[in-house]
């Protein structure tokens, strides 16, 4: 069925075996890319200690929009791919599909979502340089999608298709509104709240999209491994407690003491 969807020239002509066979070659790149990426980190702020931040106003907004765009874009592809295999052949099917990474459709963005969490890591250098306040959450979550993505992009599991257009969905939101935050537009303190909530819902989807593979992965179309299970898993559920946490004292936390700072100034 979904070889019949229509697929601009360039998604067609996309050779997944290649990239497939790439990525089983290379993807201990991963390791050296993240352990490069700590340590420019450190780096970069022993650098920065001393000195003035940077501004970088227009750098951050081609960047962050350059990232909307494809996330946007990687949305409508892969999003078109699994709607029409729920609509099709049912939920289940679309958890177990690994047609997901060679379909005309979708092949091309499963490589490209993969292989943009190494130019992702590129977020934190504008963290670094205009000297923001550089959390947890921020530098783990880049390292660990690497690592995982790149894993799984190896072996093809099943419930790629919805990892990928989970996180090209939550991207789309996160980097538009980057990109208007960087070109000094007012944004809406919900539209930020939204974000956060769509990741931490990312999260409880993730979960449970790894617990049915694994209930299911005993079945000849849904494939997987234990070792991706487990390590899917760990990262999924340390994700839910580290967004709920920024969530509270992004907007909860804050927002208390700002109404306790008025009462008292009343």
């Amino acid at each position: 069925m979904n070889g019949s969807l229509s697929a601009f020239a360039f998604e067609r002509q996309f050779d997944d075996r290649g990239a497939l066979l790439w990525f089983q070659q290379n993807w201990g790149y991963s390791f050296v890319l993240s352990g490069t990426y700590a340590v420019l980190i450190f780096l970069g702020h022993m650098f920065m200690k001393d000195r003035q931040k940077l501004d970088l106003r227009a750098p951050l907004v081609l960047w962050s929009m350059s990232l909307a765009v494809f996330s946007i874009v990687g949305t409508l592809r892969t999003g078109w791919y699994m709607f029409n295999v729920v609509c099709s052949e049912g939920f289940r099917q679309s958890v177990c599909d690994t047609d997901f990474y060679s379909a005309p459709v979708s092949k091309f963005w499963a490589f490209a979502f993969a292989i943009s969490k190494a130019p992702e890591l590129g977020d934190t250098v504008f963290v670094v340089l205009r000297k923001q306040r550089l959390i947890f959450l921020h530098w783990y979550h880049h390292i660990t999608v690497l690592l995982y993505s790149w894993f799984s992009y190896k072996d093809h599991v099943a419930g790629g298709g919805w990892f990928m257009s989970m996180n090209f969905t939550v991207h789309a939101f996160m980097y538009s509104y980057y990109t208007a935050k960087a070109a000094g537009v007012r944004v809406p303190r919900a539209f930020a709240m939204l974000i956060t909530v769509l990741q931490i819902s990312q999260m409880a989807a993730g979960l449970t999209v790894l617990g049915l593979v694994y209930s299911w992965k005993h079945e000849q179309h849904c494939k997987s491994t234990d070792n991706n299970i487990i390590f899917g898993s760990a990262m999924y559920f340390s994700y839910l407690p580290l967004f709920c946490a920024f969530f509270y004292q992004s907007y909860i936390r804050r927002s208390d003491g700002g109404q306790k700072r008025r009462l008292k100034r009343d």
